[in-house]
C-alpha cells in the first residue's frame, strides 16, 4: 500500500502513456462515458442524502476526476462522493448546516496533505479487517435509517437516528405509497438486473431513466430532486473573507473524521485496484492529489470526495488505459449538467432513496461479516460490534479510535498471557 519511493511524477506519466495511440484513447473515452453512467445518479443520491443539494454532488464528481484523477497516485483511481462519506456527513450538515460542510471539505484536505507529507498511508493497513467492517457496516445504517423519509414520503425530526426514529411517535408515519412505488421499483430494479449486463448498462443509470420519465409524464405529487442549476458552481461555495475563524474549533473534529475516511477509503481503493489493474500505487502521492482536490472542490460548492471502489472497479473492467479515463468521465458529466439539468431535477426523491438503500446493504462486507461470527472469534467479534455501535451513536473520530482502542488493549491482555519458559543449555566441548 505504501506505493514506490522511485520515480517522480513526470516520469510516471511517461511511462503510463508510452505507446498511447487512437486505439487506447477510444478505450480511454468508453471507459469514462461507462463510469459516467454509473457516477451521474450515484452522485445526485450521495448528495441529497446527507442534505446538501443534488448540484453538489455532481460538482464534487465532476472536479474531483478532473484534479484528483489528473494527480492520483495511479491512473486507475476514480474519484468523487461515496456513500460512506455521506453516511458521515448527513451528522456534519445536521450540526453545522451546507456551509459547515464546506469549511469541514476544505480543512479535511489540508489534514491529508499533512498526512501525505507525513507518509502515514502505510498505517491505514495496520487497521484491524473487523474495525474498518464494523465501521462500514455502521455507516450502512447510518445511509438506510437517513432514507425512511425520501424513500416512505414521512417526515421526522432530530439529528442522531434515535432522535429520528422516536420523532415518528409523536409526528406519525402516514406513508405516501406513490413515493413506495417510485422506491420499490428501483430497488427490485436493481437486484434484478443482470450481473453481466450491469457492466455495460448500469441498473442505477436505468433507474433513473425509467422514474424520471415516468415523473415527467405522469406528473405525480411526490417530492422530487428540485432544481439543478447549469452550472459548474453551486449555490453555497466557501468563502475565505467570510471564513468563521474565530468559531475554528468547532470543525476540527469533524474535518479529521472526513480527512480519515477519505484516507482509508482512498488507500483501500488504491491497494485493491492495483490487483486488479497489475499497476503499482502510490499512496503518498494519492494522499497529496486527494488532499488538493478536496482543497480546492468546496471552492466551487462541492461536498468531500474520496476515491470510490465501485466507480474505479467500472472503470478498470471498461478497459481504462491511463488517467484520462477519469477526466473523460467528468467532461460527460459537464455535458450532463447543461444538457440534462432540467430533466434531473425532476427524478423523484424516493427513487434515490431507493438506490441508497441497495448501495448501503451492498457496502457491507458480507464475506468478512460471516467469517467474523462463523468462527466465532470473540476477538474480531467484540472489534466489529464496538466499532458499529459506536460509529452509529458516535461518530467516525470515535468509532476508529475505539476500535483501534480495544484492539490495542487485547493486544496487551493477551501478550501478558503468553509465558516463555528458558531451559538452561549446558555446552560442552570434547
Amino acid at each position: 500500500m505504501t506505493g514506490r519511493k522511485e520515480g517522480t511524477f513526470i516520469n510516471d506519466l511517461k511511462r503510463e502513456f508510452a505507446g498511447y495511440d487512437a486505439g487506447k484513447l477510444t478505450k480511454d473515452i468508453i471507459a469514462g462515458l461507462t463510469v459516467a453512467a454509473v457516477a451521474l445518479p450515484l452522485a445526485l443520491a450521495f448528495a441529497v442524502s446527507c442534505g446538501a443539494d443534488a448540484a453538489s454532488g455532481i460538482i464534487t464528481a465532476i472536479f474531483s476526476g478532473l484534479i484528483i484523477g489528473a494527480l492520483g497516485g495511479a491512473s486507475f483511481q476514480i474519484s468523487g462522493p461515496t456513500g460512506t462519506m455521506a453516511g458521515v456527513l448527513l451528522i456534519v450538515v445536521a450540526h453545522h448546516g451546507p456551509e459547515g460542510v464546506l469549511i469541514v471539505t476544505f480543512l479535511a484536505g489540508i489534514i491529508r496533505i499533512l498526512a501525505g507529507i507525513l507518509k502515514v498511508g502505510a498505517l491505514v493497513s495496520y487497521i484491524p479487517i473487523p474495525v474498518v467492517t464494523g465501521f462500514t457496516a455502521g455507516v450502512a445504517i447510518i445511509i438506510a435509517t437517513g432514507q425512511i423519509d425520501s424513500f416512505f414520503g414521512t417526515a421526522s425530526e432530530g439529528v442522531t437516528i434515535l432522535e429520528r426514529l422516536f420523532s415518528y411517535t409523536r409526528l406519525g408515519f402516514s406513508i405516501d405509497w406513490l413515493s413506495v412505488l417510485f422506491g420499490g421499483f428501483v430497488i427490485a430494479l436493481m437486484l434484478l438486473w443482470p450481473k453481466k449486463l450491469n457492466e455495460r448498462v448500469p441498473s442505477t443509470l436505468v433507474a433513473l431513466i425509467v422514474t424520471m420519465v415516468a415523473q415527467i409524464i405522469l406528473n405525480l405529487p411526490v417530492a422530487e430532486v428540485g432544481h439543478i442549476p447549469r452550472s459548474l458552481v453551486g449555490e453555497h461555495r466557501l468563502d475565505l473573507l467570510a471564513f468563521p475563524w474565530k468559531d475554528l474549533g468547532i470543525y476540527i473534529a469533524p474535518s479529521i473524521s472526513i480527512a480519515a475516511l477519505g484516507m482509508v477509503e482512498s488507500l483501500l481503493c488504491g491497494t485493491y485496484a492495483e490487483k486488479m489493474k497489475g499497476e503499482k500505487f502510490n499512496a503518498t502521492r494519492e494522499l497529496y492529489a486527494q488532499g488538493i482536490g478536496n482543497m480546492i472542490i468546496p471552492f466551487f460548492g462541492g461536498i468531500p470526495a474520496t476515491a470510490a471502489i465501485a466507480r474505479t472497479s467500472v472503470a478498470i473492467k471498461a478497459g481504462q488505459q491511463t488517467r484520462l479515463t477519469s477526466i473523460f468521465h467528468s467532461i460527460a458529466l459537464i455535458a450532463s449538467v447543461f444538457f440534462l439539468a432540467p430533466f434531473l431535477s425532476r427524478v423523484p426523491l424516493s427513487a434515490l432513496a431507493g438506490v441508497l438503500l441497495v448501495t448501503a446493504w451492498r457496502m457491507n462486507d458480507w464475506k468478512s461479516i460471516r467469517q467474523i461470527f462463523s468462527k466465532r472469534m470473540k476477538t474480531s467479534i467484540a472489534q466489529f460490534s464496538i466499532t458499529l455501535l459506536a460509529t452509529v451513536i458516535f461518530d467516525l473520530t470515535t468509532a476508529i479510535l475505539l476500535g483501534i482502542g480495544f484492539s490495542v488493549l487485547m493486544f496487551v491482555v493477551t501478550s501478558n498471557r503468553i509465558t516463555i519458559e528458558i531451559d538452561p543449555v549446558t555446552n560442552r566441548l570434547g
